[in-house]
């Protein structure tokens, strides 16, 4: 008796390892497979996103040496492509994984192949959206300059700021991070921009009422330093 049930026991072991071997082999042909791919798609957008001179977009907006000043060792096209290959190879694992009935895994799996898409927008985004502010920043203080308006440079950079906190928001946003981290965002805006309003209050009175006076000054009229001395009549 206890002999057939050691017999009947291994006979099921030995069918449930049969069914399951094959889902296993061809759960990792599934992987390398993916991986092939992964590759061929990586290799194929960085290939297009340079043939298209979005590098020369992206070092034009400062992103690539932003992340050089960081230590990474690489530029926006190649963390697209990354996030590309990325995104096939967690789309093979999921198949993957399903082909081997883990449920759980298949669906962890599946909510970060859905997330890594949105990353790739966000950062598209945050590139052109750090090119517009540039370029408007730039138009905004080269207009300034040419209307010999003080402090020119100075509102450029405001202005390049103000843009660039409404496409950080609209990246996040994007991503669908949640309510809670972009009212911390705006907790810190707000914050950073209320003690530059009472360092400048407090610290910059005197600066403020010059700044006010040459704001409210005619365009016509200088100032008494700046005049030469008169010349006599003859």
């Amino acid at each position: 008796m206890d002999v057939n049930m050691l017999l009947e026991s291994t006979r099921e072991s030995l069918h449930q390892i049969g069914i399951f071997l094959p889902r296993l082999l061809l759960a990792i042909v599934i992987v390398v497979v993916g991986w092939l791919v992964a590759k061929a798609v990586r290799f194929a957008v960085v290939k297009a996103l340079r043939a298209i001179n979005f590098n020369v977009l992206t070092q034009k907006a400062g992103i690539d040496r932003f992340l050089k000043q960081g230590g990474a060792d690489i530029d926006t096209v190649r963390v697209l492509g990354s996030l590309a290959f990325w995104l096939v190879v967690l789309a093979a694992f999921m198949v993957a994984s399903n082909s081997l009935d883990l449920a759980h895994v298949t669906d962890l799996i599946e909510r970060v192949v859905l997330f890594v898409p949105k990353v790739m927008l966000a950062v598209v985004i945050i590139v052109f959206g750090t090119y517009f502010a540039g370029f408007v920043s730039s138009a905004v203080t080269t207009h300034l300059r040419d209307t010999h308006a003080v402090e020119a440079a100075l509102i450029g950079r405001l202005v390049l700021y103000a843009i660039m906190v409404f496409v950080i928001m609209i990246a996040l946003d994007q991503m669908n991070v949640g309510d809670i981290i972009r009212q911390a965002f705006l907790i810190i805006v707000a914050a950073v921009g209320l003690g530059l309003a009472i360092a400048f209050g407090l610290g910059g009175q005197k600066r403020a009422g010059e700044l006010i006076e040459r704001w409210s000054r005619p365009p016509d009229q200088e100032e008494p330093s700046t005049r030469g001395p008169s010349k006599p009549v003859l």
